[in-house]
């Protein structure tokens, strides 16, 4: 039985990164309007599915095979080695921190409470886009320095930058894993 939890988690984990990649993809067509990378993306969905599903294993590792791919086959922006670790592979497997509601959003779906489901699921999404912020920001203010306006603080500068797509991003990464997780429970919950 643990091999068959461990090949279904393994496959999971693929298969959901594979799609967070995709919608990467296709959010970064449709809404890229930030000159220096960022855009609002419904990337974390898959990596916010699979934290609430596996808990903080499925979701880092998924956050962090979304980054692998974004730097290996996507339009990622490396300046530095230590840049690129920061914003692709450390800021995306800080994503799936949110997996730290794992218990809870499954415990609000078994006994059917729906507002404690939305809760969790809202606070998940919050410390994932709030990790990946934090990132973002670090990597901005030492790669990225050199675009702050004249006399802009360089944190300041930094935050509002990274600010501006990731708290539409946080936004809409929870109302749409809500409404997903709520209309389709069994994508949490899990029987083996």
């Amino acid at each position: 039985m643990e091999s068959r939890k461990r090949l279904l988690f393994i496959i999971e984990v693929a298969m959901l990164s594979a799609l967070a990649f995709l919608l990467d993809l296709v959010s970064g067509i449709i809404g890229n309007f930030w000159p220096q990378g960022g855009n609002i993306s419904l990337a974390m969905i898959p990596i916010f599915i699979l934290s609430f599903r596996w808990g903080l294993k499925g979701g880092l590792l998924s956050g962090l095979l979304l980054g692998l791919l974004q730097v290996t086959i996507g339009k990622s922006v490396v300046t530095y080695p230590l840049q690129g670790f920061i914003d692709y592979f450390l800021a995306f497997s800080l994503v799936g921190m949110a997996g730290i509601f794992a218990k809870q959003v499954r415990d609000g779906l078994n006994n059917k409470k729906k507002n404690a489901v939305i809760l969790y699921i809202t606070l998940g999404t919050f410390i994932g886009c709030l990790l990946r912020l934090s990132a973002h920001v670090l990597s901005g203010v030492y790669f990225f320095a050199h675009y702050a306006p004249k006399n802009t603080p360089v944190w300041a500068f930094s935050i509002g930058y990274n600010s501006s797509y990731m708290i539409p991003t946080f936004i809409v990464g929870a109302v749409v894993t809500s409404l997903i997780v709520l209309t389709a429970p069994r994508l949490v919950l899990r029987k083996i």
